[in-house]
């Protein structure tokens, strides 16, 4: 059961025209940049990724939008990229921003197989349109479906040759709910270990979950907004 490919470009060989891919990472922290930076190689358009931010103007997703091979983008937090703000206000791509928690819940419910779930965020708002609503505990809800992929796109710290993955701090966000929650898991790692050499008790996603494992190297680690003390 070795899950082990030779790098990203050979991750990404099936990843096709039309694609739904849940990208992982909070800000600039567990972007998997190897299979993005592939992804643009290749060419593969017309695509619908699910992110918690949209990347910046030169780094992660941002890679995609400069090329236009994104068709849709759903997300919570889209700032921070100028190229993402110019395509919304065109026309030129498809947006649906979800509360933060709410795009967590989502992608939980589709690897637990939860269709739908309520949540009394959105609703009263232009966000509960068209959809049903439940009052629970004298609470007005609204019902949200289930969020699922064709492909995940995972960034981790360490990992073994059966897809076992530990993310490091921050970089857990959104990458381990992801994990659970597309047909094909490919995750990227900054250490690829032997088999053993994760404490058990510290894994954060089983191997289960994962189809494809390889090891990055030379990580950009950009930071976002940087700050400077004053004298």
């Amino acid at each position: 059961m070795d899950k082990r490919v030779a790098n990203a470009e050979a991750a990404i060989e099936k990843v096709n025209d039309g694609a739904t891919i849940l990208v992982g990472g909070f800000g600039m922290c567990g972007v998997p940049e190897h299979l993005l930076r592939a992804l643009r190689a290749k060419g593969t358009k017309d695509l619908t990724l699910v992110s918690n931010n949209a990347g910046t103007d030169n780094y992660g997703i941002g890679w995609l939008l400069e090329s236009k091979q994104v068709k849709k983008m759903i997300a919570s937090y889209v700032g921070e990229n100028k190229r993402f703000e110019s395509l919304a206000l065109s026309g030129e791509i498809d947006v649906e921003l979800n509360p933060q928690g709410t795009l967590a819940e989502r992608m939980r419910a589709g690897g637990a197989g939860i269709p739908a779930f309520f949540t009394p965020t959105g609703y009263g708002t232009q966000a509960a349109e068209g959809k049903e609503t439940r009052t629970f505990d004298g609470r007005n809800c609204v019902m949200v479906p289930w969020l699922r992929g064709d492909f995940a796109f995972i960034k981790a710290w360490r990992g073994d040759r059966w897809g076992n993955l530990v993310y490091r701090k921050t970089a857990r966000n959104f990458n381990a709910v992801m994990a659970t929650a597309a047909k094909c898991v490919i995750a990227e790692v900054e250490e690829l270990v032997e088999l053993g050499d994760l404490e058990p008790d510290s894994v954060h996603t089983p191997g289960i979950f994962v189809d494809a494992i390889f090891q990055g190297e030379s990580y950009a680690r950009p930071i976002e907004k940087r700050t400077l003390r004053k004298d």
